[in-house]
């Protein structure tokens, strides 16, 4: 059969590879055209567009490569009707996706949406495109499991992608002393702090990560602590290094994020997937975030939601500490990273609740049980 596959961000690129990997294995006379990165693009089928290409990071983004936008949408419709795919899989990055849901639904495409929006929480209006153009929901949370149910979204749920792609990952495999000597960092405690992914975050987020490190290296305990920012694959180094400004105790490393939360004591994470990575991964964590005032009032407004990690929804409890606006400081949050460290039992009771957080999403093998799921659905039609 044929796939059309479509992810927009780096998390995409990850679970889209995974589930190509799924498809093959499940289908191995499989024809996949896709738009997404270099994870997919190393397990097969046809790269259409790299998701960097047509990345945006924030408002004024948008409006500055509005143009090249619908020229992305309109290019993409045009490659489905001429691959002629039997089915259309979304993943995530609503914005975009939405677009073709509903030209792919209208133009007779099987549509299935992999990685829900995340309506949960916000712009549950979403929903009524989710029924109108999509034929099958996949999600990856046990809490979306009522959600949908209550809003009467057809979906199959097999677990979350993310255990398979940390637990197959290398960086699972490599031993600490390994990690240390290939980054030139023997002997080293090492901290991680994961500024997020979009621009105006690591601009919001940066700025307190430097401001605990340098706090943190002026205590004798710390002294020999390396700071690891762990560099977000759609970002350049530009993007952090006018913040970290020549302190050697603060090292910028891209492409080993799995590694860096592995072999790091404790971690600052804006909040996003990576909290959820880190929980499984088993790194003590603070999770931070900050909005710009006017959008933290329309946030207050509309998210429903208790927490903003994923881990700790997962579960219905604070699992670990969620610093956010006016809570997102240097003393709040370096206190946070000192007693993760030497707190041994507040320390033990966190990766307690991480092993609740991963009982609760299931067994391994998510990605291959869903590409089998979506091809079964799509031979009963």
């Amino acid at each position: 059969m044929k796939y059309y596959i479509i992810a927009g961000e780096a998390s995409g690129d990850l679970h889209g590879s995974n589930l190509m990997k799924g498809i093959y294995a499940e289908d191995p006379g499989a024809e996949i055209r896709f738009w997404g990165g270099s994870l997919m693009d190393e397990v097969g089928g046809t790269l259409v567009q790299d998701y960097k290409d047509g990345a945006v990071m924030g408002l004024g983004d948008v409006i500055a490569k509005a143009g090249a936008l619908l020229g992305n949408v309109k290019r993409c419709r045009q490659d489905i009707l001429s691959f002629d795919p039997d089915v259309v899989i979304l993943i995530d990055y609503p914005g975009f996706n939405f677009k073709i849901a509903e030209f792919a639904h209208k133009r007779g495409y099987k549509v299935f949406y992999y990685i829900a929006p995340k309506t949960w929480a916000s712009r549950e209006g979403r929903n009524r495109k989710l029924k109108s153009f999509v034929d099958r929901l996949f999600i990856v949370f046990p809490f979306e499991v009522p959600y949908f149910e209550s809003k009467g979204i057809p979906f199959i749920y097999k677990g979350n992608p993310l255990i398979d792609a940390i637990d197959g990952s290398a960086a699972m495999a490599e031993t600490r002393e390994a990690f240390l000597h290939r980054h030139g960092l023997e002997g080293k405690r090492c901290i991680a702090i994961l500024a997020g992914s979009r621009k105006g975050e690591i601009g919001r987020t940066m700025p307190v990560g430097i401001e605990v490190a340098d706090r943190l290296h002026a205590m004798p305990q710390f002294r020999d602590t390396v700071f690891m920012v762990a560099g977000a694959p759609s970002r350049s180094r530009e993007d952090y290094e006018s913040h970290i400004g020549g302190r050697d105790y603060i090292r910028l490393i891209f492409g080993d994020t799995y590694g860096i939360l592995r072999h790091s004591d404790a971690a600052m994470i804006n909040s996003g997937t990576a909290s959820l990575e880190a929980a499984l991964i088993g790194t003590p964590q603070v999770v931070v975030y900050s909005f710009a005032k006017l959008t933290m009032a329309v946030v207050r407004r509309i998210v429903k939601v208790k927490y903003i990690s994923l881990g700790n929804l997962i579960v219905d409890k604070p699992v670990f500490r969620e610093l956010i606006q006016e809570d997102m400081n240097a003393r709040e949050v370096g206190d946070e990273i000192i007693r993760l460290i030497e707190d041994g039992g507040y320390r033990s009771r966190m990766l307690d609740g991480y092993t609740e957080i991963r009982d609760a999403l299931g067994k391994s093998g998510a990605s291959r049980s869903v590409a089998k799921a979506m091809i079964e659905e799509l031979r009963k039609s």
